[in-house]
């Protein structure tokens, strides 16, 4: 389990976690949703270390994450895998060389059976043959799976996901989706994503949060969620909450 407990944070006088508590329970897929800049990828920072609160704390499976030294945030993070909103694929390597890289940094394995678990991963998400090709030869929606497969070749306990289908067309966003349920559902991995993709996200996640002005308003199962009285998650449902919030 990963536990958030009374979490501030701000950036200057821009407060973007305001007492932040929140629970996300292991080997269950959970989303965190909510409007643009209320601090939905802040979030997903403290939980791997990249950014320390001011004040409250993070624990991961019961151990205190917040100002660790380098060395044992290293252990922690060796925990989790990571699909960055942009992909970040190395553009000079080949998709081989960007899903084995983990694997030669982080592990003493052999070339042969780097090799091996390098072309497993790709074939888990999909993907055959085309291991010699390079990003930029690859759809936005190759691009995404194989930054997928470079999360789960070490088979992490953790995958964050940070808006996973941002520029991807409906159809690739839904195939996307699927991909993340299949996944979830041969590894078992505790999952976290930060997405926007209201109302697609329901049939992905077990979890759902709502982040709004630096709190967590609602946290339980999607139709928890749907059925929410709140007026903020009723408009931001509804596709109407970008713009000032209407509190009745």
């Amino acid at each position: 389990m990963i536990r958030m407990r009374n979490v501030h944070k701000s950036f200057g006088a821009q407060k973007v976690l305001d007492g932040l508590d929140l629970d996300i329970p292991a080997g269950k897929i959970t989303a965190i949703i909510g409007p643009s800049g209320e601090g939905k990828s802040v979030l997903l920072k403290h939980l791997i270390g990249l950014l320390q609160p001011d004040s409250g704390t993070v624990e991961v499976d019961g151990e205190s994450i917040v100002d660790l030294r380098r060395s044992e945030l290293n252990r922690i993070r060796e925990k989790f895998g990571m699909l960055f909103q942009n992909v970040a694929l190395f553009d000079s390597m080949t998709v081989f060389e960007n899903v084995a890289f983990p694997l030669e940094e982080k592990t003493s394995l052999s070339k042969e059976k780097i090799r091996g678990k390098v072309l497993l991963a790709l074939e888990d998400v999909g993907l055959k043959n085309i291991e010699h090709k390079f990003p930029d030869e690859l759809s936005g929606g190759m691009k995404k799976r194989v930054g997928l497969a470079r999360a789960v070749v070490l088979n992490p306990k953790i995958i964050l996901f940070d808006e996973p289908t941002t520029g991807l067309d409906p159809i690739i966003k839904r195939a996307i989706h699927q991909l993340i349920k299949e996944t979830h559902a041969k590894f078992g991995f505790t999952a976290v994503i930060v997405t926007h993709e209201i109302p697609d996200i329901f049939d992905v996640a077990q979890n759902v949060a709502m982040l709004f002005r630096g709190k967590i308003l609602q946290h339980g199962t999607p139709d928890d969620i749907i059925n929410s009285t709140d007026p903020a998650i009723r408009q931001f449902i509804s596709g109407s909450l970008d713009g000032p919030i209407q509190m009745v």
